[in-house]
Parts: C-alpha cells; sequence; structure tokens
C-alpha cells in the first residue's frame, strides 16, 4: 500500500515539473509564430479561387 503513495507522489512531481517547463516555455515565447501570418495572407486568395472554380466547374457540369 505505501507504494501506491509513493507513485502518486512521484507522479504529481513530474505534472508539476511539466507544468512549469510549459509555462517557461509559454514565457519565453517558443509558441509565438510570427511567420505564418504574413505567409497566410498570400495564399489564402489562391485556396477560395480553387474553392469557387470547383463549384462552377460542378455547376456547369450538371
Amino acid at each position: 500500500m505505501s507504494v501506491i503513495y509513493i507513485l502518486l507522489a512521484i507522479s504529481i512531481i513530474v505534472a508539476v515539473g511539466f507544468f512549469i517547463a510549459f509555462i517557461i516555455a509559454v514565457k519565453s515565447g517558443q509558441y509565438d509564430d510570427s511567420y505564418t501570418p504574413s505567409v497566410r495572407m498570400l495564399f489564402e486568395d489562391e485556396l477560395i479561387k480553387e474553392k469557387t472554380n470547383k463549384t462552377i466547374l460542378t455547376k456547369k457540369e450538371q
């Protein structure tokens, strides 16, 4: 029974360690993405054009 208490304590310590590492990573800016928004605005129109072309083609075929 004492093994369960030891494993529980170890798992809580590991979970707190991962949580602290996550908080440090967020505060240091590791998850900040400054590249994707600038590229997204360049390729968004092409995706919309492809969708509209596909719907026009399917409407003409019917």
